[in-house]
């Protein structure tokens, strides 16, 4: 499994939804409004010039609101860039245990460091 996908696995508690999700979203046992945000984050990162009212209307029918889909937006775009930012800078990959370790840190308290 891929480390981001450790973390969310830990996040999620369950491996093998996440490994189904990222095998084939439509058969995984996310929710039909889960499937389609998910849908729509592929939209995001591979042809996010082309994102029109018309994409997120179907979101909203779902019962995602404005601030989801934002939050879902920053979520997506700012793994593209720590990730694209780690490749080209040449720093290594946590294994997937050490990502595992983080997201059960995040889990119980959140991003925010005391």
């Amino acid at each position: 499994m891929k480390s981001h996908a450790a973390v969310a696995a830990v996040l999620l508690g369950s491996e093998e939804l996440v490994r189904g999700v990222l095998e084939d979203i439509d058969s995984s046992g996310l929710t039909d409004a889960e499937k389609l945000l998910m849908h729509f984050l592929d939209k995001v990162n591979e042809d996010s010039p082309n994102i029109s009212p018309s994409d997120i209307k179907p979101l909203y029918a779902a019962g995602w609101t404005d601030e989801q889909i934002y939050y879902a937006i920053t979520v997506c775009a700012l793994f593209n860039f720590y990730n694209r930012w780690i490749d080209a800078t040449g720093v290594h990959s946590l294994s997937d245990e050490a990502h595992r370790e983080g997201g059960k840190r995040s889990a119980a308290g959140g991003y925010f460091r005391k």
